[in-house]
Protein backbone atom coordinates (compact mmCIF):
# COMPACT_ATOMS: atom_id res chain seq x y z
CA UNK A 1 0.00 0.00 0.00
CA UNK A 2 1.41 3.34 -0.90
CA UNK A 3 1.52 6.30 1.45
CA UNK A 4 -0.69 7.72 -1.16
CA UNK A 5 -3.21 5.16 -0.30
CA UNK A 6 -2.92 5.26 3.09
CA UNK A 7 -3.81 9.01 3.08
CA UNK A 8 -6.97 8.48 1.22
CA UNK A 9 -7.94 5.86 3.66
CA UNK A 10 -7.70 7.94 6.80
CA UNK A 11 -9.86 10.53 5.07
CA UNK A 12 -12.47 8.22 4.09
CA UNK A 13 -12.31 7.39 7.69
CA UNK A 14 -12.73 10.14 9.61
CA UNK A 15 -15.49 11.59 7.08
CA UNK A 16 -17.43 8.11 7.44
CA UNK A 17 -17.12 8.76 11.13
CA UNK A 18 -18.47 12.51 10.98
CA UNK A 19 -21.24 11.17 9.53
CA UNK A 20 -22.49 8.42 11.23
CA UNK A 21 -23.85 10.52 13.80
CA UNK A 22 -26.29 12.64 11.37
CA UNK A 23 -27.34 9.59 9.77
CA UNK A 24 -28.30 7.44 13.14
CA UNK A 25 -30.05 10.42 14.10
CA UNK A 26 -32.12 10.88 10.48
CA UNK A 27 -32.99 6.75 10.79
CA UNK A 28 -33.96 6.80 14.34
CA UNK A 29 -35.01 10.08 14.90
CA UNK A 30 -32.37 10.22 17.66
CA UNK A 31 -29.29 12.54 18.53
CA UNK A 32 -26.27 10.89 18.81
CA UNK A 33 -25.45 13.71 20.79
CA UNK A 34 -22.27 16.45 20.29
CA UNK A 35 -20.47 15.87 17.30
CA UNK A 36 -17.13 16.08 18.25
CA UNK A 37 -14.56 18.58 16.63
CA UNK A 38 -12.05 17.01 14.21
CA UNK A 39 -9.18 19.96 12.79
CA UNK A 40 -7.92 19.17 9.83
CA UNK A 41 -4.13 18.40 10.53
CA UNK A 42 -1.78 19.81 8.58
CA UNK A 43 1.29 16.98 7.55
CA UNK A 44 4.20 16.96 8.76
CA UNK A 45 7.25 17.15 6.51
CA UNK A 46 11.16 16.52 7.61
CA UNK A 47 13.35 18.03 5.59
CA UNK A 48 15.69 15.21 3.93
CA UNK A 49 18.42 13.84 6.22
CA UNK A 50 21.33 13.79 3.25
CA UNK A 51 21.30 16.17 0.06
CA UNK A 52 24.26 17.13 -2.39
CA UNK A 53 24.65 20.10 -4.52
CA UNK A 54 26.41 18.97 -8.63
CA UNK A 55 28.15 16.42 -6.42
CA UNK A 56 28.82 18.39 -3.72
CA UNK A 57 27.72 17.01 -0.50
CA UNK A 58 25.63 19.38 1.96
CA UNK A 59 27.04 19.23 5.63
CA UNK A 60 23.58 18.53 7.00
CA UNK A 61 25.48 17.29 10.47
CA UNK A 62 26.03 21.31 11.63
CA UNK A 63 23.28 22.18 13.09
CA UNK A 64 23.21 25.52 11.38
CA UNK A 65 23.10 24.41 8.00
CA UNK A 66 20.66 21.95 9.16
CA UNK A 67 18.16 24.68 10.55
CA UNK A 68 18.85 27.18 7.51
CA UNK A 69 17.62 24.73 5.32
CA UNK A 70 15.00 23.24 7.18
CA UNK A 71 13.64 26.80 6.86
CA UNK A 72 13.74 26.98 3.02
CA UNK A 73 12.11 23.61 2.84
CA UNK A 74 9.31 24.51 5.22
CA UNK A 75 8.58 27.44 3.16
CA UNK A 76 8.98 25.91 -0.59
CA UNK A 77 7.27 22.07 0.30
CA UNK A 78 4.46 24.40 1.97
CA UNK A 79 3.56 26.52 -1.23
CA UNK A 80 1.01 24.69 -2.52
CA UNK A 81 0.11 26.88 -5.23
CA UNK A 82 3.91 27.63 -6.41
CA UNK A 83 5.02 24.42 -6.50
CA UNK A 84 2.04 22.98 -8.87
CA UNK A 85 2.73 25.74 -11.11
CA UNK A 86 6.64 24.96 -11.05
CA UNK A 87 5.85 21.61 -11.88
CA UNK A 88 3.46 22.77 -14.90
CA UNK A 89 5.93 24.97 -16.38
CA UNK A 90 8.97 22.10 -16.08
CA UNK A 91 7.66 19.83 -18.19
CA UNK A 92 7.62 22.85 -20.93
CA UNK A 93 11.38 23.91 -19.86
CA UNK A 94 12.90 20.85 -18.41
CA UNK A 95 13.47 18.75 -21.26
CA UNK A 96 15.32 21.15 -23.31
CA UNK A 97 17.37 22.18 -20.25
CA UNK A 98 18.58 19.01 -19.44
CA UNK A 99 19.60 18.25 -23.15
CA UNK A 100 21.92 21.41 -22.77
CA UNK A 101 23.08 20.80 -19.71
CA UNK A 102 23.96 17.22 -21.07
CA UNK A 103 25.54 18.97 -24.31
CA UNK A 104 27.53 21.33 -22.08
CA UNK A 105 29.24 19.03 -19.97
CA UNK A 106 26.91 21.21 -16.65
CA UNK A 107 25.55 19.43 -13.91
CA UNK A 108 21.58 19.10 -14.28
CA UNK A 109 21.09 20.62 -10.14
CA UNK A 110 21.86 23.66 -12.36
CA UNK A 111 18.52 23.68 -14.02
CA UNK A 112 16.69 24.33 -10.29
CA UNK A 113 18.44 28.06 -10.19
CA UNK A 114 16.45 28.84 -13.13
CA UNK A 115 13.38 27.83 -10.65
CA UNK A 116 14.89 29.94 -7.92
CA UNK A 117 15.54 32.89 -10.06
CA UNK A 118 12.21 33.61 -11.74
CA UNK A 119 10.01 30.69 -11.59
CA UNK A 120 10.61 29.90 -15.13
CA UNK A 121 9.05 33.09 -16.52
CA UNK A 122 10.73 34.74 -18.94
CA UNK A 123 8.88 37.71 -18.10
CA UNK A 124 10.04 37.77 -14.41
CA UNK A 125 11.58 41.22 -13.41
CA UNK A 126 13.33 42.66 -10.39
CA UNK A 127 12.99 45.84 -8.39
CA UNK A 128 17.17 45.95 -8.78
CA UNK A 129 17.04 45.47 -12.94
CA UNK A 130 17.13 41.96 -13.31
CA UNK A 131 15.78 40.50 -16.25
CA UNK A 132 14.02 37.25 -17.37
CA UNK A 133 14.54 33.64 -17.02
CA UNK A 134 17.89 33.75 -15.25
CA UNK A 135 17.79 37.38 -13.88
CA UNK A 136 20.37 39.12 -15.72
CA UNK A 137 21.61 42.45 -14.69
CA UNK A 138 21.63 45.04 -17.67
CA UNK A 139 25.79 44.69 -17.32
CA UNK A 140 26.70 41.10 -17.14
CA UNK A 141 23.40 40.44 -19.63
CA UNK A 142 26.12 42.78 -22.02
CA UNK A 143 28.97 41.05 -21.06
CA UNK A 144 27.32 37.85 -21.71
CA UNK A 145 26.31 38.59 -25.15
CA UNK A 146 22.69 39.18 -24.33
CA UNK A 147 21.69 42.15 -26.92
CA UNK A 148 19.64 45.24 -24.86
CA UNK A 149 18.26 48.11 -27.03
CA UNK A 150 15.05 50.26 -26.81
CA UNK A 151 13.40 47.64 -28.50
CA UNK A 152 14.97 44.70 -27.98
CA UNK A 153 16.22 42.59 -24.71
CA UNK A 154 17.60 39.04 -25.60
CA UNK A 155 17.90 38.90 -21.53
CA UNK A 156 14.27 37.56 -21.66
CA UNK A 157 14.58 34.90 -24.38
CA UNK A 158 14.58 31.82 -22.86
CA UNK A 159 17.10 29.81 -25.34
CA UNK A 160 19.41 32.76 -25.72
CA UNK A 161 20.05 33.59 -22.14
CA UNK A 162 20.16 30.04 -21.05
CA UNK A 163 22.98 29.69 -23.21
CA UNK A 164 24.82 32.86 -21.55
CA UNK A 165 23.96 31.97 -18.06
CA UNK A 166 25.81 28.62 -18.72
CA UNK A 167 28.92 30.66 -19.90
CA UNK A 168 28.61 32.55 -16.57
CA UNK A 169 28.22 29.51 -14.16
CA UNK A 170 30.89 27.85 -15.91
CA UNK A 171 33.26 30.86 -15.40
CA UNK A 172 32.08 30.87 -11.56
CA UNK A 173 32.72 27.65 -11.40
CA UNK A 174 36.13 27.72 -12.93
CA UNK A 175 36.61 31.01 -10.30
CA UNK A 176 35.87 29.25 -6.98
CA UNK A 177 36.71 25.63 -7.97
CA UNK A 178 33.28 24.89 -6.39
CA UNK A 179 29.18 25.00 -7.08
CA UNK A 180 28.08 26.21 -4.08
CA UNK A 181 30.11 29.38 -3.98
CA UNK A 182 29.47 29.41 -7.76
CA UNK A 183 25.84 30.03 -7.32
CA UNK A 184 26.61 32.32 -4.49
CA UNK A 185 28.29 34.85 -6.68
CA UNK A 186 25.75 34.45 -9.46
CA UNK A 187 23.07 35.81 -6.77
CA UNK A 188 25.47 38.37 -5.39
CA UNK A 189 28.73 39.30 -7.72
CA UNK A 190 31.99 37.42 -7.21
CA UNK A 191 33.84 39.86 -6.10
CA UNK A 192 31.23 40.32 -2.71
CA UNK A 193 32.17 36.71 -2.17
CA UNK A 194 35.83 37.07 -2.99
CA UNK A 195 35.81 39.87 -0.87
CA UNK A 196 33.79 38.02 2.23
CA UNK A 197 36.14 34.48 1.53
CA UNK A 198 39.22 37.09 2.22
CA UNK A 199 37.80 38.82 4.76
CA UNK A 200 36.64 36.45 6.84
CA UNK A 201 39.18 33.67 6.03
CA UNK A 202 36.45 30.91 5.35
CA UNK A 203 36.61 29.04 1.88
CA UNK A 204 32.97 26.97 2.40
CA UNK A 205 29.55 28.94 1.18
CA UNK A 206 28.04 26.96 4.70
CA UNK A 207 30.83 29.11 6.74
CA UNK A 208 30.23 32.70 5.03
CA UNK A 209 28.59 35.57 6.47
CA UNK A 210 27.00 37.09 3.21
CA UNK A 211 24.21 39.14 2.32
CA UNK A 212 21.16 37.69 3.61
CA UNK A 213 19.51 36.81 0.21
CA UNK A 214 22.50 35.21 -0.50
CA UNK A 215 22.93 33.02 2.86
CA UNK A 216 19.10 31.86 2.05
CA UNK A 217 19.99 31.01 -1.99
CA UNK A 218 21.75 28.17 -2.11
CA UNK A 219 19.18 26.82 0.44
CA UNK A 220 16.35 27.36 -1.21
CA UNK A 221 18.02 25.94 -4.44
CA UNK A 222 18.17 22.51 -2.28
CA UNK A 223 14.35 22.96 -0.87
CA UNK A 224 13.45 23.36 -4.80
CA UNK A 225 15.27 20.24 -5.82
CA UNK A 226 14.38 18.13 -3.14
CA UNK A 227 10.23 19.02 -3.64
CA UNK A 228 10.47 19.22 -7.45
CA UNK A 229 13.04 15.94 -7.41
CA UNK A 230 10.43 14.19 -5.26
CA UNK A 231 6.96 16.16 -5.97
CA UNK A 232 4.60 13.14 -4.91
CA UNK A 233 6.95 12.36 -1.35
CA UNK A 234 5.46 15.51 -0.50
CA UNK A 235 1.80 15.27 -1.52
CA UNK A 236 2.02 16.94 -4.98
CA UNK A 237 0.52 14.54 -7.69
CA UNK A 238 -0.17 16.53 -11.72
CA UNK A 239 -1.98 14.44 -13.68
CA UNK A 240 -0.79 13.09 -16.93
CA UNK A 241 -1.30 16.22 -19.65
CA UNK A 242 -1.86 18.83 -17.04
CA UNK A 243 2.03 20.30 -17.41
CA UNK A 244 2.30 23.33 -20.59
CA UNK A 245 3.50 21.81 -23.42
CA UNK A 246 6.49 22.97 -24.85
CA UNK A 247 6.63 25.62 -27.49
CA UNK A 248 7.66 23.89 -31.09
CA UNK A 249 8.93 27.02 -32.97
CA UNK A 250 11.79 27.60 -35.94
CA UNK A 251 14.43 30.78 -35.60
CA UNK A 252 15.06 32.94 -38.91
CA UNK A 253 16.93 35.06 -39.54
CA UNK A 254 16.30 38.58 -40.85
CA UNK A 255 17.72 42.09 -41.77
CA UNK A 256 15.50 45.06 -41.37
CA UNK A 257 15.88 47.88 -43.73
CA UNK A 258 14.43 50.24 -41.00
CA UNK A 259 12.29 49.83 -38.14
CA UNK A 260 9.47 47.78 -39.18
CA UNK A 261 6.16 47.14 -36.65
CA UNK A 262 5.75 44.06 -34.90
CA UNK A 263 2.23 43.85 -35.95
CA UNK A 264 3.18 43.51 -39.26
CA UNK A 265 5.54 40.84 -38.84
CA UNK A 266 2.98 38.73 -36.81
CA UNK A 267 0.99 39.38 -40.18
CA UNK A 268 3.55 37.83 -42.46
CA UNK A 269 4.01 34.72 -39.91
CA UNK A 270 0.33 34.40 -40.15
CA UNK A 271 -0.60 34.66 -36.31
CA UNK A 272 -1.73 36.99 -34.08
CA UNK A 273 0.31 40.05 -32.61
CA UNK A 274 -0.06 38.03 -29.26
CA UNK A 275 0.89 35.18 -30.03
CA UNK A 276 4.27 36.71 -31.69
CA UNK A 277 5.18 38.59 -28.57
CA UNK A 278 4.72 34.97 -26.63
CA UNK A 279 7.37 33.62 -29.40
CA UNK A 280 9.68 36.24 -29.21
CA UNK A 281 9.84 37.62 -25.49
CA UNK A 282 12.79 39.80 -25.86
CA UNK A 283 10.89 42.19 -28.29
CA UNK A 284 10.13 44.66 -25.52
CA UNK A 285 8.44 47.13 -27.64
CA UNK A 286 6.03 47.35 -30.56
CA UNK A 287 8.80 48.29 -33.30
CA UNK A 288 11.37 45.83 -34.26
CA UNK A 289 14.84 48.03 -35.01
CA UNK A 290 16.56 48.37 -38.05
CA UNK A 291 19.39 45.78 -38.17
CA UNK A 292 19.71 41.97 -38.10
CA UNK A 293 17.66 39.88 -35.88
CA UNK A 294 17.03 36.41 -34.78
CA UNK A 295 12.92 36.22 -34.87
CA UNK A 296 10.91 32.61 -33.41
CA UNK A 297 7.71 31.69 -35.83
CA UNK A 298 5.72 28.66 -34.95
CA UNK A 299 7.16 25.56 -36.15
CA UNK A 300 7.26 24.46 -40.30
CA UNK A 301 6.75 27.98 -40.70
CA UNK A 302 10.18 29.71 -41.09
CA UNK A 303 10.88 29.24 -44.95
CA UNK A 304 7.66 30.38 -45.41
CA UNK A 305 7.82 33.73 -43.11
CA UNK A 306 11.30 34.20 -44.47
CA UNK A 307 10.05 34.34 -48.22
CA UNK A 308 7.32 36.78 -47.13
CA UNK A 309 9.51 38.89 -45.33
CA UNK A 310 12.15 39.33 -48.67
CA UNK A 311 8.69 39.91 -50.72
CA UNK A 312 7.57 42.58 -48.22
CA UNK A 313 11.30 44.12 -48.12
CA UNK A 314 11.14 44.30 -52.05
CA UNK A 315 7.40 45.90 -51.64
CA UNK A 316 5.19 43.13 -52.50
CA UNK A 317 2.22 42.48 -50.75
CA UNK A 318 0.92 38.74 -49.86
CA UNK A 319 -1.40 37.50 -52.53
CA UNK A 320 -4.53 34.69 -52.06
CA UNK A 321 -3.74 31.75 -54.90
CA UNK A 322 -6.14 29.71 -55.69
CA UNK A 323 -5.84 25.95 -55.97
CA UNK A 324 -7.65 23.24 -57.09
CA UNK A 325 -7.47 19.92 -56.13
CA UNK A 326 -6.77 17.37 -58.26
CA UNK A 327 -6.43 13.71 -58.60
CA UNK A 328 -3.62 12.24 -56.30
CA UNK A 329 -2.53 15.49 -54.80
CA UNK A 330 -2.57 15.45 -51.15
CA UNK A 331 -2.56 18.35 -48.30
CA UNK A 332 1.29 18.35 -47.90
CA UNK A 333 2.00 17.59 -51.23
CA UNK A 334 0.23 21.17 -52.23
CA UNK A 335 1.95 22.58 -49.23
CA UNK A 336 5.42 21.86 -50.65
CA UNK A 337 4.25 22.88 -54.08
CA UNK A 338 3.58 26.58 -52.96
CA UNK A 339 6.54 26.40 -49.88
CA UNK A 340 3.93 26.68 -47.49
CA UNK A 341 3.49 24.45 -44.15
CA UNK A 342 0.92 22.59 -43.90
CA UNK A 343 -0.44 23.99 -40.73
CA UNK A 344 -1.00 27.10 -42.70
CA UNK A 345 -3.10 25.80 -45.29
CA UNK A 346 -4.97 24.25 -42.78
CA UNK A 347 -5.41 27.71 -40.90
CA UNK A 348 -6.41 29.52 -44.25
CA UNK A 349 -9.00 27.38 -45.32
CA UNK A 350 -10.40 26.07 -41.94
CA UNK A 351 -9.36 22.53 -42.58
CA UNK A 352 -9.37 20.17 -39.49
CA UNK A 353 -7.31 17.21 -40.81
CA UNK A 354 -5.10 16.53 -43.52
CA UNK A 355 -7.91 15.11 -46.11
CA UNK A 356 -9.04 16.92 -49.26
CA UNK A 357 -11.46 16.32 -51.54
CA UNK A 358 -11.10 16.18 -55.54
CA UNK A 359 -12.01 19.61 -57.16
CA UNK A 360 -12.10 20.89 -53.46
CA UNK A 361 -10.38 24.68 -53.62
CA UNK A 362 -7.72 26.09 -51.27
CA UNK A 363 -6.75 29.33 -50.63
CA UNK A 364 -3.17 29.71 -50.62
CA UNK A 365 -1.44 32.97 -49.37
CA UNK A 366 1.96 34.00 -50.89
Amino acid sequence: MTSRDRRLIIVVGVTLLLGAGYLGEAIWGQSPGPTPTIPYVVPYFAPPEQLEFCGEPVPLEVPDVRERLDREFTIVVYSHAQVYLWLKRMQRYFPWLEKEMTRNGLPNDLKYVAVAESDLQVSAASPAGAVGPWQFMRSTGANYGLAQSEGVDQRRDFEMSTQSAFCYLRDLRELFQNWTLAVAGYNCGEKRVQDEMKRQKVSSYYLLKLPAETERYVFRILAIKEVLSHPEKYGYFLPEGAGYPGVVAERVNVVAPCALPVQTLAELAGITYRDFKILNPALVSDILPEGSHTLKVPGEKGKEFSNRFEAFKAGKQPNAVLHKVGKGETLSGIAANYGVSTSSLQEWNGLKGDKVRLGQVLKIIR
